[in-house]
C-alpha cells in the first residue's frame, strides 16, 4: 500500500517523565515511540494511535494536528 501524501498526522510531545506511570501507560508511551521528556513524535492520526494517546494524555502535549 503506497503512502498518500495527504495522510493525516499528529505531533505529540512528552511533557512529563515516565517514572510515575504504571506499566500499561509505559507500554503506551513505548508504542508511541516516546522515551525522554520533551521528545516529539510525528504519527499517523489513526484510531489506534488516538487510543494510546487517550490513555496517557496527562503526560503529553499535542503540538500539531494536521
Amino acid at each position: 500500500m503506497a503512502k498518500d501524501s495527504k495522510t493525516k498526522t499528529i505531533v505529540i510531545r512528552l511533557k512529563k517523565g515516565r517514572i510515575s506511570c504504571n506499566p500499561n501507560q509505559r507500554a503506551c508511551l513505548q508504542g508511541l515511540g516516546l522515551k525522554k521528556r520533551h521528545q516529539e513524535m510525528t504519527l499517523e492520526n489513526t484510531p489506534s494511535v488516538r487510543g494510546m494517546i487517550k490513555k496517557v494524555i496527562h503526560l503529553l502535549d499535542i503540538v500539531a494536528d494536521n
